[in-house]
């Protein structure tokens, strides 16, 4: 069986079937063995499932971004990613749980190692919520508030 391929924005996401574990932490493959039955054998290939109620669910090998009010975020990338980025090497900054405005004069990448924002990009009523894990990007000219609910740590390179 070839899976079932989904389309959502920004996103594939490919979904294999495979037996019923009930699970919710990821695991990578080479810590999972081949199932066999009398009648079939599966063999997971890919680098990271996620087991949940069904099975495992298998995301897919590129890294998956979103965009939500003009900011791009990516939900833990790996570390082969930052590497290439050069993260580590960028200047760090962070700040206590507060609320402020912001302006982008130039488009600014970071990574956060650590805490909560929610940010509310001007004119819209709605945040982008990012937090420890996440490679987000705001475009040049951007007016925001940041509410910083848990203490940031964070690397940003401006372009």
């Amino acid at each position: 069986m070839a899976g079932l391929h989904f389309y959502v924005p920004n996103q594939v996401l490919k979904l294999v079937p495979v037996p019923n574990y009930h699970n919710t932490k990821p695991v990578t493959n080479h810590s999972l063995p081949s199932f066999s039955s009398s009648k079939t054998t599966t063999k997971l290939t890919s680098r990271v499932y996620y087991r949940n109620r069904g099975g495992f669910v298998r995301a897919s090998s590129e890294t998956m971004a979103t965009e939500k009010l003009g900011i791009k975020i990516v939900k833990n990338p790996p570390e082969s990613k930052l590497a290439d980025l050069g993260v580590r090497s960028w200047p760090k900054w962070g700040c206590p749980p507060s609320k402020f405005p912001w302006t982008y004069s130039s488009k600014e990448t970071c990574y956060l190692l650590k805490g909560k924002v929610k940010v509310y990009p001007e004119g819209s009523d709605e945040a982008v919520e990012i937090g420890a894990g996440d490679l987000v990007e705001f475009p040049k000219g951007m007016n925001c508030t940041w509410d910083v609910s848990e203490t940031v740590d964070k690397h940003y390179q401006f372009e």
